[in-house]
């Protein structure tokens, strides 16, 4: 469950977040995304691939690993059979370097995700498995639907839970120079999740990137989060059965605080006039003092009182509104780009019986390439609107840089990133 991004632009597979996958070939309707809790805090920018390393460059690091993996209490068993027939994969490498330049609109992004198709396949999943799912509910106290709407996203709803092999995907990321130490440790983990006897090396498919099972974990969320739900004594979240995997998904969500019955976030309207200022994480108020200003839900009545909330205009002022409640950011973990939770929160609103947003988004508008979002903050900086960092993440920082930028050349501010603001810049 993760990527590197926030705001109205989603850079799917591009980070990992908590639980789960990179970006993996799927079939045609299926939204993929990145998982797992512990994303590395920094991305450097793509390198060429050059070369695919001779596969003696690989077994010299291998040897090394598998020492370093053995002083760990690794088991020489496992070493011998985890790596029998491992090599180096540049297809892996390949996809973790292109990356950067795989993005989409969040309304492009919604329109797949909650999909006609993934609606109808996530409410007949919660009828199949409805008592399974309300066992999980009653025990972890995190709603049904939220669930199912990950399992719909991470996997589609099971159908597709990756086939690469998970120990040679961990172990090509981990020779490979730009994120080493992260994915040594996710191999690490995973080892120690063998000798446990959790799943059999035969199991082990995933994703490209190591994430796993019907939710996409990655391997020391796995260690972290997974629970034995069936009670077998293994916490299985390959298999068919789809238990454990959803209940350490439940698990999951209430480590980092899920609320029970509270949205994740309520589309609403802005009134004329709108203080575009105020939409910001950072300020948060009651849905009656929301109501006060103006901003109102959908039948023109205030927002019931979930909690404080924030504005969220994923697509600028001339897209969709969201008053966005506590849950939000803990979907966040999970998956820490804002079109991922809206996604999972919006498919889930629908698989209860939800409208679809009401709201036009600024279809006109395309995304904006990795170099354009360095560029964007490269050129906020230099005058004077200190993005912090030039990484390519449409973040807090960023989109604070530009709510300046606007405020200070009387543009609406709204914070929205968009090729037209950066064509402004330029």
């Amino acid at each position: 469950m993760r990527l590197w991004m926030k705001a109205g632009l989603l850079v799917l597979g591009y980070n990992f977040v908590q639980a789960g996958s990179a970006e993996q070939s799927a079939p045609e309707g299926t939204v993929l995304a990145v998982s797992q809790s512990l994303r590395p805090t920094s991305r450097p920018e793509a390198q060429d691939m050059g070369e695919a390393p001779e596969s003696e460059s690989f077994s010299v690091w291998l040897k090394g690993f598998k020492a370093r993996a053995a002083a760990q209490g690794i088991r020489p068993a496992t070493l011998e059979q985890a790596f029998a027939d491992v090599t180096y994969d540049a297809e892996v490498v390949r996809r973790d370097r292109s990356q950067n330049e795989f993005t989409k609109t969040v309304w492009d992004y919604l329109d797949s995700a909650a999909s006609d198709a993934r609606i109808a396949a996530g409410k007949a999943a919660l009828a199949k498995h409805k008592a399974l799912l309300e066992r999980i509910e009653a025990k972890y106290g995190v709603d049904k639907e939220i669930v199912v709407a990950i399992w719909g996203l991470e996997s589609a709803y099971g159908s597709f839970r990756g086939s690469d092999s998970t120990i040679r995907s961990l172990a090509t990321l981990a020779y490979d120079q730009r994120r080493r130490d992260f994915f040594e440790n996710e191999l690490m983990e995973l080892l120690r999740i063998v000798d446990a006897g959790d799943v059999r090396l035969a199991d082990l498919k995933g994703s490209w990137a190591g994430a796993m099972g019907h939710t996409q974990f990655m391997p020391s969320s796995f260690q972290a989060h997974a629970v034995d739900f069936t009670g077998d004594g293994r916490r299985d979240i390959w298999s068919e059965d789809p238990s454990d995997a959803l209940a350490s998904t439940a698990a999951y969500l209430k480590h980092f605080g899920w609320t029970k019955g509270q949205p994740w976030g309520v589309e609403v309207t802005l009134p004329e006039g709108f203080t575009y200022t105020l939409a910001n994480r950072q300020v948060t108020k009651t849905p009656a003092d929301w109501a006060a200003l103006g901003v109102l839900g959908l039948d023109g009545k205030p927002v019931p009182d979930y909690g404080l909330a924030s504005i969220l205009l994923p697509g600028g002022g001339a897209g969709a509104a969201f008053m966005i409640f506590d849950n939000f950011e803990v979907l966040e973990h999970y998956n820490t780009a804002d079109a991922y939770v809206i996604g999972v929160g919006h498919l889930a609103d629908r698989i209860s019986g939800g409208k679809p947003v009401q709201h036009d988004w600024p279809r006109g508008d395309r995304a904006l390439t990795f170099d354009e979002r360095v560029e964007l903050q490269r050129l906020l900086t230099a005058k004077g609107f200190d993005t912090v960092k030039l990484d390519g993440r449409i973040g807090p920082l960023t989109i604070n840089a530009v709510r300046a930028y606007q405020v200070a050349t009387g543009l609406l501010p709204d914070g929205y990133a968009s090729l037209r603001l950066l064509q402004t810049l330029r």
